[in-house]
């Protein structure tokens, strides 16, 4: 009842193409950032933040990366992982190359690194599509992978191969390291999906994202009318992988602390993100969003009660995770294939009507 648009007009054309043009979106909006920026901080202890929100905050990040390739330049993408292993080793390098700059210059710098190498591997996208594409890409997780373990310049010749992230501050306080505050590490990686957001927001509602949307609709006829193939994929393949390597960077640095590549940026990642857009719904921000909430969550939910509650074996536990993965995905797939994000804006539509019917 209280969901309307009722009263909510447009004097100018910015008002007119505004975000969220219904006043209720906007304040729930700005009332959800108050929560996370300033009540969130003071109430999560350490588990909360290391097992959901830094989890769900970096998975985020990738999952809008890998939808504006996928989801809205229709350009098939299985080489996620890669893509996040780059950002981790380009903030490696350049957090002991360059110890005395800011953290988010080094975290913004590794996506520009990852954004490079995206535009590199997506140049047979030129060529080719779909399954083809897919290949390419998959070719490109395992050479990379490859590359960051054979190469010893790219762990700094460390006798294991490991790599590890050194403590760094920002405005005097740890957001990296063992000792970190876990409110630091929350509110760092917070500002990024933030700035994540409302660059991909504001790029897919303008021209960039129109010309990869005719791209993705059919390109034969988005070349016909005048959008530039060639200009359009590489652009979506370096926004997708500039988003992509800040997660990778903040993986790493903020997260783990720690990794090996190929144990932690292996196949199961991208296909853990491109799980996370097919059930969050493609083409929309908001699903990968809700995606990576939806995957960060549900392990965490089953360990607690078929574990922890019921007693389950953890390895019967994780099979059965996989089974009821694997069963959304086919279930989004054939019923729902914009998945959450379409059954919240049916939810909302509905909302809007209530007490009448559809």
């Amino acid at each position: 009842m209280f969901y309307r648009e009722a009263g909510d007009f447009s004097t100018t054309y910015p008002q007119d193409s505004q975000t969220f043009p219904i006043r209720f979106d906007r304040i729930r909006y700005y009332f959800v950032l108050a929560i996370a920026f300033l009540v969130i901080p003071f109430v999560v202890n350490d588990y909360w933040v290391s097992a959901i929100f830094l989890p769900f905050l970096i998975y985020s990040i990738a999952a809008i990366g890998l939808n504006i390739l996928v989801g809205y330049c229709g350009q098939v993408s299985l080489g996620t992982g890669g893509f996040m292993a780059v950002g981790a080793f380009a903030c490696y390098k350049l957090m002991t190359a360059f110890p005395e700059v800011s953290m988010f210059v080094h975290v913004l710098l590794s996506g520009a690194v990852t954004a490079g190498v995206g535009v590199l591997f997506g140049l047979p996208s030129l060529r080719i599509k779909g399954f083809y594409l897919a290949v390419a890409t998959l070719a490109a997780q395992f050479f990379l992978v490859w590359l960051f373990n054979r190469v010893p310049w790219f762990y700094n010749y460390s006798a294991t191969g490991q790599i590890s992230s050194p403590d760094r501050e920002v405005f005097g306080i740890l957001v990296t390291g063992a000792s970190k505050p876990a409110w630091a590490a929350y509110l760092f990686c917070l500002v990024f999906v933030m700035f994540s957001a409302v660059v991909a927001r504001n790029l897919t509602r303008g021209s960039f994202g129109r010309k990869w949307m005719a791209i993705r609709d059919m390109d034969i006829a988005a070349e016909i009318i005048g959008v530039n193939p060639l200009a359009s994929k590489l652009s979506a393949f370096a926004v997708s992988s500039f988003f992509i390597g800040i997660s990778g960077a903040l993986f790493f640095s903020v997260y783990l602390g720690a990794v090996e590549v190929g144990e932690v940026f292996g196949i199961q990642k991208s296909f853990l993100v491109l799980f996370m857009i097919i059930i969050g719904g493609l083409g929309s921000i908001f699903g990968s969003f809700a995606g990576a909430a939806f995957l960060v969550l549900l392990p965490v939910l089953l360990k607690n009660v078929l574990v922890g509650v019921l007693g389950w074996p953890t390895d019967i536990e994780a099979h059965f995770e996989l089974v009821i993965i694997g069963g959304l995905i086919i279930t989004f797939l054939i019923a729902e294939p914009h998945g959450i994000a379409q059954l919240w804006r049916v939810a909302k539509e509905k909302l809007r009507l209530w007490p009448f019917p559809h």
